[in-house]
């Protein structure tokens, strides 16, 4: 498999266009950076550095790729400025693989676990909700049979809004209105989802982080409940993130990862900012894999993550 795996061209088109505004601010600012330079010297990984820094890779990944460059100049010896993106590419391709960060390139789900369980989790207005009908749409697209439940009963808008999406996407969802106990709605989806013998059961919860302790008692109940029907659910906890908060996402990755046993990410609204370097930076200091990255409103637009085709279409000028 080549480089670009099962990617179709469509694909690689949604996702070149949804990185644009992180790449042209990129390689403006780096362009810039090594303009009248010959060769990689201190002051052009001073300028680096920022501009690593200031595309919101994050302080601590942006010195371990600086710290790996310097290695190669020094190994090297000499490194003309004309090398440094083919360097810079192969550097954070390297440290996502040590990150343990998967290639994806379907919707697919474990075989040996049916209804496989997704519990979502993030903040109010990162695109939760959103992601989750995309995600819905992708599954059933993939001839999954699909289950929403609508946990997050603390806004009227989020169980309305899930509703949107199940009749938009043609899948059922369990829900009790604002007001009912989280807890009883997830138990209620994952006892339709065994009798439906659905594939996947997604399930909504609310976004609020003024009391992690609160935070951490409803989510750990939401997941005691649901095993009382599937004993090793949820299978994954899927954080949601919007990428265009750059450092404000490095923070919500704290408070939840924090409260729940967070295993996949989500990175939404990447084709509304430059800031698309949020990506590499969360997935080195939380060693979570991003799965899914968000690159357009439409409904194809959610996208599984592949790390190669990430950083290639980051460096495609």
């Amino acid at each position: 498999m080549g480089l670009f795996g099962l990617f179709s061209k469509e694909k690689k088109k949604d996702l070149d266009e949804g990185l644009s505004k992180t790449k042209d601010s990129f390689f403006g600012k780096l362009s810039r950076a090594v303009v009248g330079k010959t060769k990689v010297d201190d002051e052009v990984l001073d300028n680096l550095e920022e501009i690593l820094i200031t595309s919101d890779v994050g302080v601590d990944t942006t010195l371990k790729i600086i710290k790996r460059i310097e290695a190669r100049v020094e190994q090297d010896k000499y490194i003309n400025t004309g090398e440094l993106d083919q360097i810079l590419r192969d550097e954070i391709v390297a440290l996502l693989e040590e990150n343990n960060t998967k290639d994806y390139d379907e919707f697919t789900l474990p075989a040996d676990k049916k209804p496989y369980v997704i519990m979502v989790v993030g903040v109010n207005g990162v695109g939760k909700t959103t992601t989750i009908g995309k995600l819905a749409h992708q599954f059933k697209k993939s001839g999954k049979n699909v289950v929403l439940g609508a946990s997050d009963t603390f806004r009227a808008a989020a169980v309305d809004q899930l509703k949107i999406w199940s009749e938009r996407v043609g899948v059922p969802i369990v829900s009790q209105g604002m007001g009912a106990d989280p807890a009883s709605v997830a138990f209620d989806t994952l006892q339709s989802a065994v009798s439906m013998e659905a594939d996947v059961a997604i399930i909504d919860t609310a976004g609020r982080l003024h009391n992690k302790v609160n935070l951490m008692n409803e989510l750990s109940k939401i997941k005691r409940v649901m095993q009382k029907v599937i004993p090793d659910a949820p299978h994954e906890i899927l954080l949601v993130l919007d990428g265009s908060t750059g450092q404000n996402a490095f923070e919500q990755a704290k408070q939840f990862t924090a409260a729940t046993e967070v295993n996949a990410l989500a990175l939404t609204k990447l084709d509304g900012t430059a800031k698309g370097g949020v990506v590499i930076g969360i997935s080195d200091q939380f060693k979570i894999p991003v799965k899914y990255i968000g690159v357009g409103e439409g409904i194809d637009h959610l996208q599984v993550f592949n790390r190669k085709e990430f950083v290639n279409s980051l460096f495609n000028k």
